[in-house]
């Protein structure tokens, strides 16, 4: 039900620029979801590649493990897992969303130690890896955004049902309402204002001893 205001001419000027507003704003965040719509079946999209990419990465490093273990000892192999993967994250602005973006380096698969007492097969697996991770970094930054994104969407949805179905319908009953009281007082303002003048002509008539028909009408006698 909406909340009780006053039957003002004021009052109802300032609802239908709250009104107004109220539709504004609809308009606003309709156009931010159907851009944040586009942007999220765009990153689907990203997403369904960024996964393929790591699926075959996988693939790859996993062979080449299998093959480095084959042509090098378990301790030659096990001696290059402890290099790690620095990554850049920045937060764009996406519609006045914040959405953090990752990356890692690119690169042609080198690696940030020395190659020295190790097989070709395992820094083969090694550089094989470091793809998986990029790759990996690649999935969390599609997926990470699109899950940003996703929750953006229903905020603004949530916000559009909101206005749609109770502000301004709410707003809508209390115009109605201050209308419908200012008419009401207009009428009666008319009324009383007829029988003042009818009041006013039979005293002049009774006065002048003059009562026309149409005075004789006007004043109800």
């Amino acid at each position: 039900m909406a909340e009780p205001v006053s039957p003002t001419r004021s009052t109802l000027l300032a609802k239908r620029d709250q009104k107004r507003l109220a539709l504004q704003g609809v308009e606003l965040l309709k156009n931010k979801r159907d851009a944040l719509i586009g942007e999220f079946f765009a990153l689907v999209q990203d997403s369904l590649k960024a996964r393929e990419a790591l699926n075959a990465a996988a693939k790859e490093a996993y062979f080449s493990l299998l093959i480095a273990k084959a042509f090098d000892t378990p301790e030659a192999v096990e001696s290059l897992t402890a290099a790690p993967l620095e990554v850049d994250i920045q937060v764009d602005s996406l519609y006045g969303v914040k959405v953090p973006r990752i990356q890692a380096p690119e690169g042609g698969g080198e690696l940030p130690f020395s190659p020295i007492g190790v097989g070709a097969k395992t820094l083969e697996a090694a550089a094989a890896f470091r793809e998986l991770a990029r790759a990996i970094v690649a999935v969390a930054n599609t997926e990470n955004r699109l899950r940003r994104i996703g929750e953006e969407i229903k905020k603004t949805n949530r916000r559009v049902n909101a206005l749609e179905q109770i502000s301004i319908p709410e707003i809508n009953e209390q115009i109605k309402f201050i209308t419908d009281t200012l008419d009401q007082r207009a009428l009666e303002e008319v009324t009383t204002l007829k029988r003042i003048k009818a009041a006013i002509l039979r005293r002049e008539a009774e006065e002048t001893g003059e009562v026309s028909a149409h005075i004789e009408k006007g004043a109800g006698l």
